[in-house]
């Protein structure tokens, strides 16, 4: 039996600090803690690394466009499940659960403001929504805003971010890379510029349609950009592919990117394109 009994140690009041959840984040470019705030004003580009991390589509508007000036189209629009898709989740409840977690009603938004004084059509894809895939809402809306473009002459920029097609839409999915195509034709027929921004990743159909039509193509660094994944073209063609093909510098390097430019300088680049194309009346 012990003679000394051992001393409770205790601390009076004093409780485990709680990090707010959110407060850091960790890069994946160089591995260091960087403070949110730091990369918000950074327009989220890593300060270390330059490494990208992904946007809203709310915040490329705010970085793209003047202050106060952006006026949005077609808000109201909803994807309809006309297949009556079923599966672990229906597509009613899907899109249902991405819409309360995004705030967005689909994967684009679109509409028209001002950039440096210039007026111009927007639409940017937002890949938090469904993985930004291209239903029948995501290429009505970017028509609608390019043949808005084209009746009052002035330039469109697209900023792309997207997994592809819709799978719960089917064909309906597939018909708007031939009608976004077709609304590009009219407007280029018109000799109005359209500037196409490749983000981090952006594939499949939407890549195969008005991604890759711009008259000028742009390309955050180190995006991956391409229409099928390295597996499955490596079981189509039974070739080792280029390391790093579906890179942004890959493709600038092979002539299908005109430019990459960091996220920061994006607004002054496409700023200085616009005045060259479309000068300010």
């Amino acid at each position: 039996m012990a003679i000394f009994r051992k001393p409770t140690l205790k601390i009076g009041g004093r409780k485990k600090r709680d990090i707010p959840q959110g407060l850091f984040q960790k890069c994946p470019g160089c591995d260091d803690v960087v403070h949110e705030i730091e990369l918000t004003e950074n327009k989220r580009v890593c300060p270390r690394c330059d490494y990208h991390f992904p946007q809203s589509a709310q915040e490329k508007i705010q970085d793209l466009l003047d202050p106060g000036t952006f006026m949005e189209m077609d808000a109201n629009l909803q994807s309809l499940d006309t297949l009556r898709f079923e599966g672990m989740a229906t597509y009613k409840d899907r899109l249902k659960k991405y819409q309360e977690t995004t705030g967005l009603m689909d994967a684009v938004i679109s509409g028209h403001g001002k950039l440096e004084g210039m007026r111009v059509a927007v639409a940017v894809m937002d890949f938090t929504f469904l993985g930004g895939t291209m239903g029948s809402v995501v290429g009505e809306r970017i028509t609608r805003v390019i043949e808005f473009a084209t009746r009052e002459r002035i330039p469109i920029i697209i900023i792309s971010a997207s997994g592809g097609a819709r799978m719960y839409e089917g064909m309906l999915s597939l018909m708007q890379m031939a009608k976004t195509s077709g609304a590009l034709a009219r407007h280029a027929d018109a000799k109005l510029p359209y500037i196409s921004v490749l983000t981090n990743p952006t594939t499949a159909g939407v890549m195969a349609s008005y991604a890759s039509l711009g008259d000028v193509i742009l390309a955050e660094p180190k995006s991956m950009i391409g229409f099928a994944g390295p597996r499955v073209i490596k079981e189509t063609t039974h070739q080792d592919l280029p390391k790093g093909f579906q890179t942004a510098e890959f493709l600038k390097e092979h002539g299908l990117i005109d430019q990459i430019v960091d996220r920061r300088r994006l607004r002054p680049q496409i700023a200085q394109f616009l005045q060259f194309f479309a000068p300010a009346a």
